[in-house]
């Protein structure tokens, strides 16, 4: 008998359009014969919205509909209610793929619904999702397992900006220009800026509290930008390693140059110094599992010119399912192809919650 899987998808979040692009890509490769699924889509406002066909996704119509829809965090129903024209409609869940990136999709608060509802979903639970899209937390966290080096950082509240000469003169005290400024709680480099001198970050900062009330502001790593996918619930495997090849005037990954620069070009299997690669797979494993991680994360990295040292960056338990993202691109390369690496997701979050 197929199960019903919900794959809820766009999100109150900076990466939004991120996500119903990433969502068509799962939703072509889930396995019908097993699942039916049915399509939750939030908009930017926070409305949950019934979606008929992933037609009405690709053509971006699926706001138009009138269809409301709620999971509900009765633990006993398991159950999507749809509020249409023809009255209230209850369908049973039995597993959930939140499609989502960023706040209120990728932090542990929608999770949280899915624990109360207990119905089994894809990913991380609560407490990595959380740790992880807080970079503040997760710094705090790699830092108590030793052995994996991390950018220098100061920590900024935008309540701090009232003082705004208080915080360069932290920020100066402790770190060198020129520096990352980042919203804490941010994903596909929103908000995230390079500042060269005082007036950059001046306006680095009060970009960065636009996204976030936290801020952290980083030392400049220069390397090679590197990413390993991490993939299972009991047994947890790395993949290889992928290179990001960012185009732009802005030395670093963007949201635009991700995106919307067809010259950004990602890379499986970058040619790396003997142990490098090896390190960075045993270094992913290690941060995995010290936030609790669980199905799928992206871990990011530099390799340091001249040094060869590995820097974690950062892990992103939501990654990417877009044409250019990483993640899947990263298993492809490993003979897995999407639709198993979809279909494996959904099976081993089951199998958790069994």
């Amino acid at each position: 008998m197929k199960k019903n899987l919900a794959v809820i998808f766009g999100g109150n979040s900076s990466e939004h359009e991120v996500s119903c692009i990433s969502c068509q890509t799962i939703i072509k490769n889930i396995d019908t014969d097993l699942y039916n699924v049915l399509l939750v889509g939030i908009t930017k406002e926070g409305q949950w919205l019934f979606v008929d066909s992933l037609d009405e996704i690709a053509n971006n119509t699926w706001r138009e509909t009138g269809k409301k829809a709620l999971i509900s965090p009765d633990s006993l129903a398991k159950e999507l209610l749809v509020f249409g024209e023809e009255g209230l409609e209850s369908i049973k869940v039995d597993v959930i793929f939140p499609v989502l990136h960023g706040p209120n999709g990728e932090d542990g608060t929608i999770q949280g619904l899915f624990d109360l509802a207990r119905i089994p979903y894809v990913g991380c639970g609560v407490l990595a999702s959380a740790v992880s899209m807080d970079k503040f937390y997760t710094k705090i966290c790699v830092n108590h397992i030793g052995g994996i080096r991390q950018a220098e950082f100061v920590g900024v509240y935008k309540n701090d900006l009232k003082d705004m000469d208080a915080v360069i003169a932290e920020v100066e005290g402790r770190l060198e220009y020129p520096v990352f400024v980042k919203p804490s709680c941010a994903g596909s480099s929103n908000g995230v800026s390079k500042a060269k001198d005082r007036d950059g970050l001046v306006k680095a900062l009060l970009l960065a509290a636009e996204h976030d009330d936290k801020i952290l502001v980083e030392e400049t790593i220069c390397g090679r930008e590197v990413e390993c996918a991490v993939l299972g619930v009991d047994e947890v495997k790395a993949s290889g390693i992928g290179e990001v090849l960012a185009a732009g005037e802005e030395g670093f990954y963007t949201y635009d140059s991700k995106y919307n620069n067809a010259e950004s070009q990602t890379i499986t299997d970058p040619e790396l110094p003997e142990g490098v690669a090896e390190k960075i797979r045993t270094s992913a494993l290690r941060i995995f599992k010290a936030v609790s991680g669980s199905g799928l994360s992206r871990v990011d990295f530099f390799v340091e010119h001249g040094t060869n040292d590995i820097v974690f960056n950062e892990i992103n338990t939501l990654p990417g399912f877009t044409s250019i993202s990483m993640y899947p691109m990263l298993w492809a390369a490993r003979g897995i192809d999407t639709k198993t690496l979809v279909n494996k997701l959904i099976a081993d979050c089951m199998n958790r919650f069994e």
